[in-house]
């Protein structure tokens, strides 16, 4: 198998992902390809990424496209990664919406990879029920979507080995929310049984998954081109309710793509309300 890929191969490359999934990739990034597709290359036997585009073009096997997809796509996740979100649901979000008497909310995971996102989110619900006796919130459900299939399969599971438990979750949570089986720690059911999984592909349209209160798309506007990004956040402040809520990661924001929503600062950080 070469490490080598020609510029022509590349920019194929390039073309098809922008293509099939919206990501962009800048100059530079043939190490990128290899380090995600190498053992895909191994696995089905292809000695370059030239044959493998060959082998797309003439669609033979056909499954070939999903795994090149799932491999480009596959990315780092954690629990409570970044914190500040999880905060600001429970110090802000939360709190208004029982000042509101809102009785139920239905959340979207965009991109959730393995699942701890969704998982996540569900749990910090938990310690806020916990916490607040009055509050209204009696009902909520999360859809997490993703493009890998690989990934849904293993967030379906719900299953995580010591090291994966171990970014993000601290001993009290794991001891309340997880139950130990075999060396490996489960999502306790009441955490589950909030959330629902999706294959979705961002470019894609949302209709199928209803209407929502909060959207969480954090890490995932990063990947794609300034046109993509304004698509993906007009489309989905059509598919929140009014006054609903997005989360984004740190390093992006809507300012420059998408005047459908406003920023709100707090003590947890910096979220977006959809306006009225």
């Amino acid at each position: 198998m070469t490490n080598n890929i020609a510029p022509d191969d590349y920019k194929k490359f390039k073309d098809f992902l922008e293509k099939a999934c919206g990501i962009t990739l800048g100059e530079g990034k043939q190490y990128l390809i290899i380090s995600r597709l190498t053992k895909l290359l191994r696995n089905e036997d292809f000695f370059s990424v030239s044959e493998l585009l060959t082998a797309m073009e003439l669609g033979r096997p056909q499954y070939l496209r999903d795994l090149v997809i799932d491999a480009m796509t596959t990315n780092e996740t954690s629990w409570f990664r970044d914190r500040s979100p999880f905060e600001a649901l429970v110090t802000d979000v939360f709190p208004l919406w029982d000042k509101e008497k809102k009785r139920q909310c239905k959340i979207w995971s965009a991109a959730c990879s393995s699942g701890q996102e969704p998982y996540t989110i569900s749990i910090a619900l938990s310690e806020y029920k916990a916490l607040t006796a009055a509050t209204n919130l009696n009902s909520a459900s999360i859809v997490a979507t993703d493009i890998s299939a690989s990934m849904l399969q293993q967030a379906k599971q719900a299953e995580y080995d010591e090291s994966i438990v171990g970014r993000g979750i601290s001993s009290k949570r794991k001891q309340q929310f997880f139950r130990k089986n075999d060396g490996r720690w489960i999502v306790a059911d009441d955490i589950r049984q909030r959330v629902s999984f999706k294959t979705q592909n961002l470019l894609s349209t949302y209709d199928s998954l209803g209407k929502f209160d909060i959207i969480f798309c954090r890490n995932v506007l990063i990947y794609f081109a300034s046109q993509r990004k304004t698509d993906i956040l007009n489309r989905m402040a059509l598919a929140l309710n009014p006054g609903g809520f997005l989360f984004l990661g740190a390093s992006e924001t809507v300012m420059g793509y998408s005047d459908a929503f406003e920023m709100r600062r707090s003590a947890s950080g910096v979220y977006y309300r959809l306006k009225d």
